[in-house]
């Protein structure tokens, strides 16, 4: 039986487009308060919770991580070696981002915010790279 045809294989490409859905949610957040927002500076840091927007972006980091840990289950379960590679590195990524996102907020390092929207970049790859691998082969003419 083709990997494709497994019948969980279509789930876990749905799940991948949740996953780049809460990437881009996530990213759109991220983006209001960085223009919205206070900053933060060298010596005055910026609470995880100090605004909405803020609020809303640590959450939805907390579900990314947890999401990410079930994509990588469902591939394991789906036994699809290149898919669940992606989402491991998917998942590092987002680790990642989080990690430098928690770097920015103390210092407001712009390196910090460079390496989260390049965490975050690799981990949107990853869960389109997901998507693609497990879609049905195009016919050869």
């Amino acid at each position: 039986m083709s990997e494709l045809a497994k019948p969980g294989a279509r789930r876990v490409q749905m799940a991948s487009v949740g996953v780049v859905t809460m990437l881009i949610i996530q990213f759109i957040l991220g983006m209001i308060y960085n223009i919205y927002g206070t900053a933060p500076t060298a010596t005055k840091s910026v609470g995880m919770f100090s605004s909405v927007t803020l609020s809303l972006h640590v959450i939805m980091g907390i579900l990314l991580v947890i999401t990410a840990i079930m994509q990588i289950v469902r591939t394991m379960q789906l036994h699809h070696r290149t898919a669940t590679i992606l989402s491991w590195v998917g998942l590092v990524a987002i680790i990642a981002a989080w990690g430098t996102g928690e770097a920015f907020i103390q210092k407001g390092a712009n390196g910090a915010s460079l390496g989260m929207s390049l965490a975050f970049a690799v981990a949107l790859a990853c869960y389109v790279g997901g998507i693609l691998v497990l879609s049905p082969k195009p016919m050869a003419a």
